[in-house]
């Protein structure tokens, strides 16, 4: 009988995220402080050969799908290097790349060539000035341009991931919905969620999807529509006549804990099985013994609980488990 990754509430996960660097050429107000952080020395990083050694355990178990993401994994060296190498492990079928979307434009085509399929682009504002204050730094017209791009190239589907954040920019909703209308763009709006100790300006920045959904007049045109393949948590709309469509992430109002396939392997060789926690467990001891490996991966999710408490914690309730203190660019998202 084939071995797969399998938890104890029947969840079957063939879908593993693998954070290639902590580093980001940004400072997102939502993913880590402005100031003080500190990165992890280049020894501390899994190395390529590494992460291919855990892919190739992960696929034998029934892994599928991998995401790179980071910190931003465009500013890892030789990311088409190590995309060719996961791309080409049997198993896997499905290769894909979280970033931000500052040098992809320069990239999108070796990327593209190299074997990954698909992308996500961060992209929380379409103002100039404000994108520059959430990002502290960006420049959006770079992610445009790389948007640009990949349409061109043929990534398919292309989806922009927009956190709303209250305050800052849930007033360009309906900006992002109008993407979708002439380009073959996914914008999916993604709820705050309370990451890496940020509880105090997350319930004061914090928006239900659903609340912001039905306060635009563009929004309830739209209808829903099934589920795409590569979907993920979303629920998916379009409207009339669009070529695109969008999709609301909610973890926190309506969190999708039982639906979850994923693992996520930190940067420094940690599993973490469900991203709120702080349950994680180093496999980089594992590597070089690919049984064991394999077994540690399993093991893994004997951790994982049924679902998170997002909600509770947004309501001040007591909690069951202990949250991740770790970032969101520590993790991977």
């Amino acid at each position: 009988m084939e071995t797969r990754l399998v938890d104890r509430y029947g969840r079957v996960h063939d879908y593993l995220r693998i954070s290639v660097t902590d580093r980001c050429n940004l400072r997102c107000l939502y993913c880590m402080p402005a100031e003080g952080m500190e990165f992890m020395s280049q020894n501390k990083l899994l190395t390529d050969d590494e992460i291919e050694e855990v892919v190739r355990a992960a696929a034998k178990l029934g892994v599928r799908k991998i995401r790179l993401t980071g910190g931003e994994p465009t500013v890892r060296p030789g990311l088409p290097q190590l995309i060719k190498r996961i791309a080409s492990i049997p198993g896997i079928i499905d290769v894909a790349l979280t970033t931000n979307g500052l040098l992809l434009g320069n990239m999108a085509a070796h990327l593209h060539a190299a074997g990954l399929q698909r992308v996500n682009i961060s992209i929380d504002s379409l103002q100039p000035e404000r994108f520059k204050q959430m990002t502290r730094g960006g420049d959006l017209s770079k992610v445009l341009t790389a948007i640009e791009k990949c349409v061109r190239i043929g990534f398919s589907p292309i989806k922009l991931n927009v956190v709303l954040v209250r305050g800052y920019n849930e007033d360009e909703f309906d900006d992002f919905l109008r993407l979708t209308v002439d380009q073959p763009l996914t914008v999916r709006f993604i709820e705050y969620m309370p990451i890496g100790g940020r509880q105090a300006d997350w319930k004061q920045n914090y928006l239900s999807l659903e609340e912001r959904l039905y306060a635009s007049e563009l929004g309830r045109s739209a209808v829903p529509i099934a589920k795409p393949e590569h979907g993920g948590p979303a629920e998916y709309y379009r409207l009339p006549n669009a070529l695109g469509s969008f999709g609301l992430i909610h973890p926190v109002s309506e969190h999708f804990c039982d639906t979850c396939n994923r693992l996520r392997l930190t940067a420094d060789g940690f599993l973490k099985p469900c991203l709120y926690w702080s349950d994680e467990f180093q496999i980089r001891r594992y590597i070089g013994d690919e049984h064991a490996l394999m077994d540690a991966l399993i093991r893994s999710l004997d951790a994982k609980p049924l679902n998170h408490e997002m909600a509770r914690e947004l309501s001040g309730q007591q909690l069951s488990h202990e949250p991740t203190t770790r970032t969101m660019s520590q993790i991977g998202g």
